[in-house]
């Protein structure tokens, strides 16, 4: 299986990400979206994290021009039928995932691999609603992409071995390491650390701390770079949310039940950094504490 086009449906935070990687290594990207503003949003923050890697001397001038000329935009999901590969990396709902399926599926090529960017949802069942199960996998990008080094690989129960290796040969192109995940609820990494952000709302919601002292007290005292809340607002809170949903619905255990300020902040519409409030305010020039 050879890939060298890649089909990046949803030109969001995480959509622009893998376009970003996948054309700095080499492959040819088109990048789709139902909205023109996203995708001009997109190629401009393609473009400045591009000149942030320049500046930083991590990628030349040159290269960077090369992955720009190698992406390509369209407001047709139809365009992305002859791609080898196409990735969906819209936002985190599965009827919204399961649309975008349906609208692709008959323009693919019989051998064009998908993948889903989905940080939770059931690999196996998106697969099952496909024509393609055994070439359907999940390839979970962390946060920021250009960034973070870790890709969950994970396997539905159809997927075949030639698709799985297919993908680790590309994860390995773009100079990032793949975690093999089974195919249960969140995988690895957020099974891990949303519900760590949870139990930090829960403590937040008893008035065990506040904002602050939360974030400080997981900063310094279990020395992670980013505070749990504040690590929230940057995922964004309706994510975490809909991964606590896909936890308590998909393991059945009262431990992943959300925390109901959780609940109460996404219905405020305060979702984040996105947003412009969650935990924090950061509409001022600093960002600050809304509890």
């Amino acid at each position: 299986m050879t890939i060298e086009t890649v089909g990046v449906v949803g030109a969001g935070q995480m959509g622009n990400g893998i376009a970003h990687v996948f054309a700095l290594s080499g492959y040819g990207v088109t990048l789709m979206d139902v909205a023109p503003e996203s995708l001009e949003r997109a190629m401009a923050t393609i473009t400045k994290n591009l000149d942030r890697q320049v500046s930083r001397e991590k990628i030349s001038a040159e290269a960077k021009d090369a992955a720009l000329a190698r992406i390509g935009t369209t407001l047709d999901i139809a365009q992305l039928g002859q791609c080898d590969l196409v990735i969906e990396a819209a936002t985190e709902r599965e009827s919204v995932k399961q649309s975008i399926f349906d609208s692709l599926l008959p323009h693919l090529k019989p051998e064009t691999i998908l993948a889903t960017n989905t940080s939770s949802i059931s690999i196996t069942r998106l697969a099952s609603r496909t024509d393609r199960p055994e070439k359907f996998l999940g390839v979970h990008f962390m946060n920021p992409v250009p960034v973070m080094q870790l890709v969950e690989l994970i396997r539905g129960i159809a997927t075949d071995e030639a698709t799985y290796k297919a993908l680790l040969a590309v994860i390995e192109t773009l100079g990032k390491t793949a975690a093999s995940a089974e195919d249960f609820p969140a995988f690895i990494v957020n099974r891990v650390l949303v519900p760590m952000i949870n139990e930090a709302v829960y403590t937040l919601y008893e008035g065990v701390g506040n904002v602050k002292s939360i974030d400080m007290a997981l900063k310094l005292g279990a020395n992670h770079p980013m505070g749990p809340l504040e690590l929230a607002d940057f995922i964004g809170l309706d994510t975490c949310l809909a991964i606590m949903n896909v936890l308590h619905d998909g393991l059945a255990d009262t431990k992943y039940r959300p925390c109901p300020l959780l609940t109460k902040y996404v219905e405020a519409g305060w979702l984040g950094r996105k947003t412009g409030r969650g935990f924090y305010d950061y509409r001022g020039e600093t960002p600050v504490p809304t509890r």
